[in-house]
Parts: C-alpha cells; sequence; structure tokens
C-alpha cells in the first residue's frame, strides 16, 4: 500500500474542498449581481454593496439553478456564477454532481419540483451509495453522454439521465452489473419523473457496491453574504469537509483491513495450490531434448513452467482479495498444458479445454459434467475429474476441497465470501453462478456489500481497483456497457462501448 506523509495526507483533502469554498465565495457575490449594484460614495473597503436585483439560489440540495426577479433562468456553473441560458455543459453537471447527487437543469424544473429533488437528495445521501441522478431536457444532446458525465464526474458509481419522457442508466461494474442495471432500468420505464427516480433510487440502492464520495461532504447555502460571513462559511466548509472526509477514510480504512484479512485467508490455500503444481512440475519424466520429443511438446512444457512461475509471482504481488483471481487462473492454464502435453506423448487425441474439477480444482481439467446435489440444495451439473466422477456414479462423496473456518474444516463452498476470487480465476464469471446456487458462497457473492468488499463477483473482482465512491477520474473501464439510450447499455446506438459507452 503507498504510504502518503502525514503532511500531505492532510493536504489532500484541502486541496480536494478548494473548489467548493471559492465556490462559496462566489455564489455569496454572483458577477452578474455585483455589476447590477452600485456602490455609495466614500464606501470603504469590506462595506456592504447596494444591489438593484438581488439573486435568489435555491439550496444545493434541490434543483441548482438561479433565477432573477424577470423571471429568466440562469444555469449554474461550477463556481455559482450564473451565466446564459444555453444548453448546459457536461462539465456544469458534472460539478454539481460532484456536490451533491441530484441535479436538476433549469429548462427541465419543470419534471421535478425543489422539494421532490431535495427528497432524492436526503435518500442517497442517508444511504452512503454512489448514486448521480440527472434530469436534463429532451433536446439535450445524447451522443456519448454517459461516457461524458463519467468522465467529467470522475467517480466510480452508478448514473442515472432522466431525458424529457425517457430514461436509462450506467453503473461502473464495481458498483452494478450490467444485468442490474439493465434491470433496474426495465423496471420503472413509463413512469412519471418523480415516480420513476424515486422507484429507480430506492431499488438501486438496496443492490449497488461503494459508498458515498467525498466530495459530498459538504453543503453551502446561496444569498450575498458579508466579507466575515465569508470566512464563516469558508471555515465551516473546510472543516465538514474534513470531517466527512474523516469518516470517509475510516469506512475505507475498515474495509481495507477486512480486505487484508481475506487475503491472508486466501494466501494459504493459494500457497498449497501453488506448492501441489509445483510438485506435479517435479514428478514429470519429461525432458526438452529427450528422444520424440518435438516443437509441441516443448511449447506445452514451456508454458506450464511459465504459468508456475507466473502463480508465484502474481501471488508476491496481491495486495487484495480479487487480486487472486490471476494466480489461480494462471495455475489453470498451467495445468491444461500438461494435460495437453501428456496427450502429445501418448499419442491421444488432443482434450478440449474444460474447466477444472469443481470439487477441488487441484485435481485436473474435468474430464465430464455430473449431477451433483449440495446438502439443503438442488441438483445441478458441475465438472468433475475422472475420479469424483467414479465416486458420484457409486454414491460416494467426491474428494472436496476443504479450508479452514472458524467452525473447523470446510468445503470450499461453504466456506464464505473471501474465496470467490480463488473460484472467480479457476471457473470464471460465466460458469461460477451455476456452480455456486445454493451454497454459502454462492449466496454471499449474489449480495450487494460482496462487490463492495471482494469486488463484483462471480469472477469479475473490480476494474482498476476502483470502488464506489473512489475518484477514479477518466480511469474506467469502457469494455462493460454499450449501447443508446432506452436499451439500458445494451445494444448499439449512437456508437460508443464500454461502462459509459454509446449515446443515450
Amino acid at each position: 500500500m503507498k504510504v502518503v506523509a502525514p503532511g500531505r495526507a492532510l493536504l489532500r483533502p484541502l486541496l480536494t474542498l478548494a473548489p467548493a469554498v471559492a465556490a462559496a465565495v462566489l455564489v455569496a457575490v454572483p458577477a452578474s449581481v455585483a455589476a447590477a449594484g452600485t456602490v455609495d460614495a466614500g464606501t470603504t473597503a469590506g462595506a456592504t454593496r447596494s444591489v438593484a436585483a438581488p439573486v435568489r439560489n435555491v439550496l444545493p440540495d434541490g434543483p441548482v439553478r438561479n433565477v432573477l426577479p424577470d423571471g429568466v433562468p440562469r444555469v449554474t456553473a461550477p463556481g455559482g456564477v450564473p451565466r446564459a441560458a444555453t444548453a448546459t455543459s457536461v462539465s456544469t453537471i458534472a460539478a454539481e454532481l460532484r456536490r451533491s447527487p441530484v441535479y436538476v437543469d433549469p429548462a427541465a424544473s419543470a419534471q421535478l419540483s425543489p422539494a421532490e429533488a431535495a427528497a432524492l437528495t436526503r435518500r442517497i445521501k442517508e444511504a452512503g451509495k454512489p448514486l448521480f441522478i440527472a434530469v436534463l431536457p429532451a433536446n439535450y444532446p445524447t451522443r456519448n453522454l454517459f461516457t461524458e458525465l463519467r468522465t467529467a464526474t470522475g467517480i466510480t458509481g452508478a448514473y442515472a439521465v432522466r431525458l424529457g419522457d425517457r430514461f436509462d442508466a450506467r453503473a461502473d461494474s464495481s458498483v452494478l452489473s450490467h444485468t442490474a442495471v439493465s434491470n433496474l432500468v426495465t423496471s420503472v420505464q413509463g413512469e412519471s419523473a418523480p415516480t420513476q427516480l424515486t422507484d429507480f433510487t430506492d431499488r438501486a440502492l438496496t443492490t449497488m457496491g461503494g459508498s458515498a464520495p467525498s466530495t459530498w461532504g459538504y453543503t453551502g447555502r446561496g444569498g450575498t453574504l458579508p466579507g466575515p460571513a465569508l470566512i464563516t462559511v469558508a471555515v465551516v466548509l473546510v472543516a465538514g469537509g474534513v470531517g466527512a472526509y474523516t469518516l470517509a477514510r475510516r469506512g475505507r480504512s475498515r474495509r481495507e483491513a477486512e480486505q487484508r484479512g481475506a487475503l491472508e485467508k486466501l494466501r494459504v490455500v493459494v500457497d498449497e495450490d501453488i506448492t501441489a503444481f509445483g510438485e506435479e512440475l517435479d514428478r514429470l519424466d519429461f525432458h526438452p531434448a529427450e528422444a520424440g520429443a518435438d516443437d509441441a511438446m516443448r511449447a506445452d512444457y514451456e508454458r506450464a513452467l511459465d504459468a508456475y512461475e507466473q502463480a508465484k509471482q502474481y501471488m508476491a504481488d496481491a495486495r487484495r482479495p480479487e487480486d487472486v483471481r490471476a494466480v489461480t487462473r494462471a495455475l489453470e492454464d498451467g495445468r491444461f498444458s500438461l494435460t495437453l502435453l501428456a496427450a502429445r506423448r501418448e499419442g491421444r487425441p488432443l482434450p478440449e479445454r474444460r474447466p477444472p474439477c469443481f470439487f477441488d480444482p487441484r485435481h485436473g481439467p474435468s474430464v465430464a459434467d455430473a449431477t451433483w446435489t449440495p446438502p439443503g440444495g438442488a441438483a445441478r451439473q458441475v465438472p468433475v475429474c475422472a475420479a469424483d466422477q467414479v465416486r458420484l456414479a457409486d454414491g460416494r462423496d467426491p474428494h472436496a476441497r476443504e479450508v479452514d473456518t472458524e467452525g473447523g474444516r470446510r468445503p470450499y463452498w461453504d466456506a464464505g465470501p473471501a474465496y470467490g476470487p480463488w473460484a472467480g480465476g479457476y471457473f470464471g464469471g460465466g460458469l461460477l453462478p451455476g456452480l455456486l446456487v445454493g451454497t454459502l458462497l454462492g449466496s454471499m457473492m449474489a449480495t450487494p456489500s460482496y462487490a463492495a468488499d471482494y469486488g463484483t463477483g462471480y469472477g469479475d473482482f473490480g476494474a482498476n481497483g476502483y470502488q464506489g465512491g473512489d475518484l477514479s477520474g477518466a480511469d474506467f473501464d469502457p469494455g462493460d456497457f454499450s449501447g443508446g439510450f432506452g436499451d439500458g447499455g445494451g445494444g448499439d446506438f449512437d456508437g460508443g462501448g464500454g461502462d459509459f459507452g454509446g449515446g443515450f
């Protein structure tokens, strides 16, 4: 883990909050108001200006907009300075979402009242989840909207947009799976804006992982303030932001401690796997220069050796539970290479690529699928080695891989969520859900909290190490979501791809 000097660690939240303090000052005395006001003769520094047309600011928890007495809306820029009523830039929307989870464009204010927006904001903040909602006018440009909004906001999370009477969403895969996003979007289609956004919020908050971003830790009130009050507001904002930052850091420190504990559990099991594969290589009676050895055999052997070295290096570099997936995937590749080598040496047809034995991947690649019913669960087909295939056919228990738990030795599928990344490397995300359904590990991997603590589940364990609420900037996976507006991230419309790819 990278160590940051205490002085710099303390400065980081202050630097992050610096734009917020500047925003508080600018909101208090907007440029348009300063231009409209007049200064009495003889006014000294710090004296109050007399303003002809005061600006009424809505609280940050409501729609972010300014309205002059003539009723003309002004779009709020990141610092709070009104600008001409044109299409709001993505940068402006992103800046407001970094401050608060709900943004209502002035041109779409009829869809969601200030009270409804404030209630939605409270829901999200109280849940402490990285959910961002934007309400935009029907004619807002949609091409690459999610990609640009995610990039400009720079926070790992779920992004939902109501655009006129249409609605869609995207999310980082460490927060919500593609399937979850698609199902959530489909479940609220055709509803009015307040009902739709409330229903989507309630359902998403119970499913998504991650935590609220630290940038939501401060709020401000609009209006003009005298100089001393501005200083007080700035101090309060910084203090509140530092407090929120401290709470966020405590939460992440707790999560990091839990992840370290899970990694240590996995280290014992993975080291056993690496040792077992090394012993297989030691027992192998093959020499690259022996009579009858050809280039294909030597290539198989070399791949097996490389896999062994890679597994050792990956485990030495592992810092989080999901890092273990690369280790077990390398071991699975190495064992299949040995299977190919054996077939070539014996003159047998080359075997098809199959997953390892479900009961213990150290048994090597499976040879068939067999019916197995876990205690209290439903029957399912699982890949098995030849020896376990015979045991099941004879009505005997298979030789299951057992690991240490607080209750003693248990099969890995009944040992808790820490073993999800380990199994994911061996079996991959597509096969694992069906194998583990009804088991303790399968049930825990399907919970919303699993993604935040161990990755996104079923072998897909997080993108670039960022979890919900982390400030990732433009570093997010472009490979999970695509498509245009109205398809919940599927299909192909308006081009693009990735978590936030495509049009709206």
